[in-house]
C-alpha cells in the first residue's frame, strides 16, 4: 500500500501537469476565432443541379477585400504557431541538418561541364562551370544577387551551340512566367538582351539566337487569367523582342503550346505540341531554307519525346502502343508508322527514361518504383546493367554522346543525393560526390510492402523509420502520396522529414494509382471518373498502417501537394475520422471550376471538366470544396502562395472558408498564406525552413509530441 502510495505520489503531478498541458491545448484550441467571411450568393447551374460558390469574391486576389482576409486569417495560424513551445527548436534543428554542401549533376556542353551548388543555407543555388571534369570550378551565375530577399530563382539555362554564350530564365516570387536574359560565359556580363511572358516553354538555341514559345501580356491578373494563343518565336541575338520572329501559331487551337529542340548536329527543329500534361504532338523542320512543317504526330494521345536526329533518324522515346514505353527509329524521309523501327521494346517494367552516353543507350526503368539502370548498344542489344544500391532511385543522369563519363545521382528515403562517376570505356564506377549531413542516416532503415486498396489492387507503399521501433499502434506517423500526371515518388531524402524521424516519426510514401509508377496503366487507372481509386488507394494506407499497428488514428498525419493536395482535400472530406492531422499544400480543391485560371485546362486529361455532364457528376462526387459537410476535421493546416499561378490561391481560399463554416470540432482548421511565393519551384530556403516548420510544429503539436 505504501509503495502504491509512493508511486502515485512520484506520478501524479506528471499525469496532472499533462492533463493540464491537454487541457490547455483543447481550451485554447476551441477559442480560437476564425475570421467572419462575407459570403454571396453566387450559384451555378450545371446540367439542371444548383452549386452555390458563396467565396466566389476571394477568387479576386488584388482586390482590397482579398488581401484583408489574408491578412485575417494569416494572423490568427501565426498566433496559434507562435505559441507552440517548441517551433524554434524545430527550425533550428532544420537549419542545422539543411547546412550542408549540396550539388548536381555535371552536364557536358561543348568543352564545359556546368553544374549548381549550394553551400549549405543559401537561398538559391550557383550555377559554375569547369574547364574540365577535375578543373576548378568556375562561377557563371549566382541567383542570390538578383533579390535581396532570395526570391527570384533560375528557372532554367540553356548553352548555345559554339559555347560562348547561356540564356537563361528567372522567375520571380514563385510565378511560373519566366524572363529570359543572356550573358556572355567568358566574360560573365549580360547583353542586352530580354525576353517576357515565357511560360513552359524554354529555349533551344540555333547559333545566332533562339527559338521560345510565349504569349501575350495578360490583359488582367498575370497570376490568375486563363493562358492562352501562345506563338512559337525566334529571337536572334542582339535585337529587342518586338522584332521576334513568328515562327509558328495556330490560332484555331487556342490552348496549344509549343516547347522547341534542336538537333544535336543542328539540322533540325524540332517542336512538340501539347494541349494537356498528358499526350503531345510532334513536328519538325530543317534549321535551313523555309520549308514547312513536317507533322509526325497530329493527335495528343500518347507522349513522344526525342532524343536526337541522327544520319536523318528520329530516335524517339515513346508509349504509343507501348503503355511502359519502348524507343523507336523514324526515318525523317518516311514518317509513316508502318516504317517504324523498334529498338527496345516494351518491358514488364516502366522506361522511365533514356540517355545516350558515347555508343549506347542507358534506359532507366522503374521495378516496384526503385531505380534499375540497363545499357543498349545502338542497335537495342543488351550490354548489361549499372550497378545501383538498394531501394534507391536515379535523380539525376547525365550523359552525353561524345562523353565516356556518365554521372548518375543516387538517392535514398535515408542520405541525401550522392553522385558517382560511371566510366564507359572502363566499366569502372567511382564516387564524385558525397554529402556531408547532420544526420545519423544508420539508424535508419526503409522497407516496402505492398497493401490491398478496396478494390484488392496491391499498391506499394515505402516505410521509414528508426531500427528497432515497437508496432504497438502507438506511434506518430506521416503519409504522403500524390497520386496523378504519370508522376511518381521513387526513394528520396526530403530534409524536412528528418525532424520528424529523429523524433520516433514512422514516414510512408504511399505509390497510389495515377502516378506512372507501372506505366500508362497504372495512370489510366487514376483519372477522371477513376480519380477515386487514388482517394480509396490512400484511405487503405492508413487503413493498413493501423491494422498493423504502426499506428493509430490518433497518431496519424497525412499531407500532399498541388495534386497531392486535392488527394488530402479528397481524403479529409471523405474520412475525417481516419486521421488526426491534414496538411493540403498548394491544393487543386475547386473541381468545378479549376481550368478557368492560368494553365488549369491542362490538367482535364487527368480530372476532365465541369463542362462535360458525366464528367461534372464525378468531380462534383469528390470535389474537396463541395464535398464539406458539417463534421469535425482534423487539425488542418492549408498551405498556398500569394503568387502561385499555377494553383491559384483561391482554391485554398475557397476550401478554407468553407471548413471553417462546417467544422464542428475543437481541431485548429487553418491556413498559412505565404507572401510573395508560389507554386514551389525557386522558393528560398530560409522561406523554405520557416514553411516546414510551421508544419511540422503544427504536426507534432497535433500528434502529442514534443521536441
Amino acid at each position: 500500500m505504501k509503495l502504491q502510495l509512493l508511486v502515485t505520489a512520484i506520478l501524479a503531478p506528471i499525469f496532472l501537469s499533462q492533463c493540464a498541458n491537454q487541457d490547455q491545448k483543447q481550451q485554447r484550441t476551441a477559442a480560437i476565432s476564425y475570421p467572419i467571411t462575407r459570403k454571396v450568393d453566387t450559384v451555378d447551374t450545371y446540367f439542371g443541379v444548383k452549386v452555390p460558390d458563396p467565396y466566389r469574391w476571394l477568387e479576386d486576389d488584388n482586390s482590397d477585400s482579398t488581401k484583408k482576409w489574408v491578412d485575417a486569417q494569416n494572423a490568427v495560424t501565426f498566433d496559434y504557431l507562435n505559441t507552440i513551445p517548441f517551433r524554434n527548436k524545430i527550425k533550428d534543428r532544420l537549419k542545422q541538418i539543411w547546412n550542408f554542401e549540396k550539388q548536381s549533376a555535371p552536364y557536358l556542353k561543348g568543352k564545359r561541364y556546368f553544374f549548381s551548388k549550394n553551400d549549405g543555407m543559401q537561398n538559391q543555388s550557383v550555377l559554375y562551370y569547369k574547364e574540365g571534369v577535375n578543373a576548378e570550378p568556375q562561377l557563371l551565375m549566382d541567383p542570390n544577387q538578383l533579390s535581396k530577399d532570395g526570391t527570384v530563382s533560375l528557372s532554367g539555362w540553356e548553352i548555345s551551340p559554339d559555347g560562348k554564350y547561356m540564356a537563361y530564365g528567372i522567375s520571380k516570387g514563385g510565378s511560373d512566367w519566366v524572363e529570359w536574359f543572356v550573358r556572355d560565359i567568358e566574360n560573365g556580363k549580360d547583353l542586352t538582351d530580354h525576353i517576357e511572358w515565357n511560360k513552359f516553354s524554354g529555349v533551344a538555341w540555333d547559333n545566332n539566337g533562339f527559338y521560345y514559345g510565349r504569349y501575350e501580356k495578360p490583359s488582367g491578373s498575370a497570376l490568375s487569367d486563363a493562358n492562352q494563343n501562345q506563338k512559337l518565336y525566334y529571337h536572334k541575338l542582339g535585337t529587342t523582342q518586338d522584332q521576334d520572329v513568328l515562327i509558328y501559331a495556330d490560332d484555331k487551337n487556342p490552348l496549344r503550346s509549343y516547347s522547341p529542340q534542336i538537333s544535336d548536329d543542328k539540322k533540325w527543329l524540332i517542336v512538340y505540341t501539347s494541349e494537356s500534361t498528358s499526350g503531345n504532338g510532334l513536328m519538325f523542320r530543317p534549321l535551313s531554307g523555309t520549308s514547312p512543317f513536317t507533322v509526325v504526330i497530329s493527335e495528343h494521345k500518347d507522349d513522344y519525346g526525342v532524343l536526337d536526329i541522327i544520319d536523318d533518324k528520329m530516335i524517339i522515346r515513346t508509349n504509343n502502343e507501348a503503355p511502359n514505353f519502348k524507343l523507336v527509329e523514324v526515318d525523317v524521309k518516311n514518317i509513316a508508322k508502318t516504317n517504324w523501327k523498334t529498338i527496345i521494346p516494351e518491358s514488364k517494367n516502366m522506361m522511365s527514361g533514356i540517355s545516350m552516353a558515347g555508343n549506347a543507350y542507358i534506359v532507366h526503368y522503374l521495378v516496384d518504383v526503385k531505380s534499375q539502370l540497363m545499357m543498349y548498344d545502338k542497335t537495342g542489344k543488351e550490354l548489361g546493367s549499372l550497378p545501383t544500391p538498394e531501394m534507391c532511385s536515379v535523380s539525376e543522369l547525365s550523359a552525353d554522346r561524345k562523353d565516356s563519363l556518365v554521372f548518375i545521382g543516387l538517392s535514398t528515403f535515408t542520405a541525401p543525393p550522392s553522385i558517382v562517376k560511371y566510366n564507359m570505356e572502363t566499366k569502372q564506377t567511382s564516387p564524385y560526390f558525397t554529402p556531408k549531413i547532420d544526420f545519423k542516416s544508420d539508424e535508419f532503415e526503409t522497407k516496402q510492402v505492398f497493401y490491398p486498396s478496396k478494390d484488392g489492387t496491391k499498391i506499394p507503399m515505402f516505410i521509414t523509420h528508426k531500427k528497432g521501433i515497437k508496432l504497438d499502434g502507438n506511434n506518430p506517423t506521416f503519409i504522403f502520396g500524390y497520386g496523378g500526371f504519370s508522376s511518381h515518388y521513387a526513394p528520396e531524402f526530403r530534409l524536412d522529414r528528418a525532424v520528424f524521424l529523429e523524433a520516433g516519426g514512422i514516414y510512408c510514401v504511399a505509390n497510389i494509382r495515377g502516378g506512372d509508377e507501372y506505366g500508362e496503366a497504372w495512370h489510366q487507372q487514376g483519372i477522371k471518373c477513376k480519380k477515386q481509386n487514388v482517394f480509396d488507394d490512400f484511405i487503405a494506407a492508413g487503413e493498413y498502417l493501423i491494422k498493423e499497428k504502426y499506428t493509430s488514428s490518433e497518431k496519424l498525419a497525412v499531407q500532399g501537394r498541388s495534386n497531392g493536395g486535392l488527394l488530402i482535400g479528397a481524403v479529409m472530406t471523405q474520412r475525417p475520422d481516419l486521421f488526426k492531422v491534414c496538411i493540403p499544400m498548394v491544393g487543386v480543391l475547386d473541381m468545378l471550376r479549376y481550368h478557368q485560371f492560368t494553365i488549369g485546362r491542362y490538367w482535364s486529361s487527368d480530372y476532365g471538366l465541369s463542362e462535360n455532364e458525366d464528367e461534372f457528376k464525378c468531380l462534383y462526387k469528390y470535389s474537396p470544396l463541395h464535398n464539406v459537410r458539417k463534421a469535425a476535421y482534423p487539425a488542418t493546416l492549408i498551405t498556398t502562395g500569394d503568387h502561385d499561378d499555377r494553383v491559384v490561391p483561391a482554391h485554398s481560399f475557397k476550401f478554407a472558408a468553407t471548413l471553417q463554416e462546417n467544422h464542428t470540432g475543437t481541431n485548429p482548421v487553418l491556413i498559412r498564406i505565404d507572401k510573395n511565393a508560389g507554386h514551389g519551384a525557386g522558393k528560398p530556403t530560409d522561406k523554405q525552413i520557416e514553411e516546414f516548420a510551421d508544419i511540422w510544429a503544427f504536426t507534432f503539436y497535433n500528434l502529442g509530441m514534443t521536441y
